[in-house]
Formats: C-alpha cells, structure tokens, sequence
C-alpha cells in the first residue's frame, strides 16, 4: 500500500502526480457516459504493451486530436485524418491502433442500444465489488472480460483482448480493484 501524508493509496496510485490523480479522481468510478467510455475503450487500446503512463501523459492531445472522443466524430475519420494523426508526435503513432479507433467508433455506431449498457451488461449492470488485499491478488483478466472481449470482437472491435476488457473495467469502474486498504475503496463502492 501506497502511503503520502497520511493517505493509503493502491502502490500505483502513490507515484508521480499525474498516476496519483488519476487514482484518486477518475479510476474505478463507475462511468455510464458514451463519450467517457469510448474515450477509455480507446486509451485502453492505446496503451497495449506500453505503460498507462506514457498515455496519462498523452490524454490532453488525444482529446484534441480525436474530437474530444465523439463517436460520430471519429467514426468520420478518413484516410486523410488517419495519415494526420500518424504524424502527431503527441500520440502513440500506431497504424493498427489509430484504425482501430476509428474503426471502433464505426462499430460504437451500429449497436443498437449504445456502448454503456453493451458494457455493463457483462457485470450485470452494478459493478463488481472486489476485496483485494495486494495488487498481487488482483487480476488481469476474468471470465466476465473474457465474455465482453470475445463479443466486441464479434461486433468488430479491435485491440479488445480480454486484458485491455478487464483494464476498461477497472478504469470506469465496472469494478471495484482499489484495495480494501485504499481510502477509494470505499469511496467508489
């Protein structure tokens, strides 16, 4: 457990200021907005094998340069927008991973009920209430992410593997992966 001036935090959450305020501010607060969920579901993409600071560090631009993550907005995106954003130093210029947001947001637009309750249908529409102890107990996948992986996959989705699901669900707080020793354990509860 992460310790400063007398706060617990989960150990990831006590670094640098800017982890630190994520922590305490946005992750694992349950999210019902479309906008914020197709904003995480394509940050969480984006940070695929690299670190969620490097795109913590990122995010301001990625809101510029992505419409503030309006679906319709991005799902509009041509060649041309995609070529533009390759070029922008202030994100991570990854051809699959730039197309699958547009791609995402395509597939955001041809479900019938939208992305919100798409999501909390695999937990139910509440979200999980986990008592981890150490960040060591904490998982990276489950079935539920398996289950939401193996569907938006279906649905043509890209860069939805069970782990970057199960990230999407901790980041907007489908459930709860704070420790039970972190003071937003309860607050996000």
């Amino acid at each position: 457990m992460g310790v400063q001036a007398g706060v617990i935090r989960c150990p990831w959450g006590d670094g640098e200021e800017l982890s630190r305020a994520y922590h305490d501010t946005e992750w694992g607060v349950p999210r019902h907005d479309e906008r914020t969920l197709f904003e995480f579901l394509v940050l969480e993409g984006a940070q695929a094998g690299l670190s969620w600071r490097t795109v913590l560090a990122k995010r301001d631009r990625y809101r510029e340069v992505f419409g503030n993550f309006d679906v319709a907005t991005v799902a509009a995106f041509d060649d041309a927008d995609i070529a533009r954003l390759l070029d922008d130093p202030g994100i991570i210029r990854n051809k699959a991973k730039v197309g699958s947001a547009v791609g995402n947001a395509r597939a955001v637009l041809e479900l019938p009920d939208g992305l919100a309750p798409l999501l909390w249908s695999f937990v139910d529409g509440a979200p999980v209430q986990n008592h981890w102890q150490a960040m060591a107990e904490v998982p990276a996948t489950t079935p539920a992410s398996d289950r939401m992986s193996k569907d938006l996959k279906r649905r043509g989705f890209g860069f939805v593997g069970s782990t970057i699901c199960y990230s999407l669900m901790q980041a907007c707080g489908l459930v709860n992966d704070h420790l039970v020793g972190c003071y937003r354990h309860g607050e996000v509860q």
